[in-house]
Parts: C-alpha cells; sequence; structure tokens
C-alpha cells in the first residue's frame, strides 16, 4: 500500500494543489506583461525611439534576447539606451 501512495504522490505532485489556479496566474502575468508594454509604448521616449528604428515589435524582442543572454546590465534603461545609440549609429538621421 505504501509504494502506491508513493506512486500516486510522484505521479500527481500535491494531489493537484496548485494546478486548479495555474490557467489563472498566466492570464494574470500576460495581462501584466501588456499592461507594462502599453506605458512603455506611451511614457518611454527612449523606447518609443528604439521601436520606431527597430520597426515591428519582434525584432525589438528578438534583440533583446539576444543583448540579455550575452550582456549584464545595470538597469532597463541602461540597455534602452544602449540600444538606442547603437541604432542611431546603424541608421543616422537623414
Amino acid at each position: 500500500m505504501c509504494s502506491r501512495i508513493t506512486a500516486i504522490t510522484l505521479t500527481f505532485g500535491n494531489f493537484g494543489h496548485g494546478h486548479a489556479y495555474l490557467a489563472q496566474l498566466l492570464v494574470a502575468l500576460n495581462l501584466l506583461a501588456f499592461l507594462f508594454h502599453t506605458l512603455l509604448d506611451l511614457c518611454d521616449a527612449t523606447y518609443q525611439h528604439v521601436r520606431t528604428l527597430l520597426g515591428i515589435r519582434q525584432t525589438f524582442f528578438h534583440d533583446l534576447q539576444a543583448l540579455t543572454r550575452y550582456w549584464f546590465c545595470a538597469s532597463w534603461q541602461d540597455l534602452l539606451d544602449f540600444m538606442a545609440t547603437q541604432l542611431q549609429a546603424e541608421h543616422p538621421p537623414a
């Protein structure tokens, strides 16, 4: 009997506690991310500038992923300033 209970516990984890709210947690995190993107679009001039230079949002997130994988920056603003500076060097104003 003891081995059967152990097998059930290993299979189902903690008898389902926490699984019922996983979808709600993921929705809340998705909404929170959407809120932050909207606030950045409205309030952060550097973010707006970088997004304008990069075009589509997917390019921004690919570049962000590559930079954060290999380079540590002290703050979000430092990262955006670096991106804006480098993009400005690639695409000088006409």
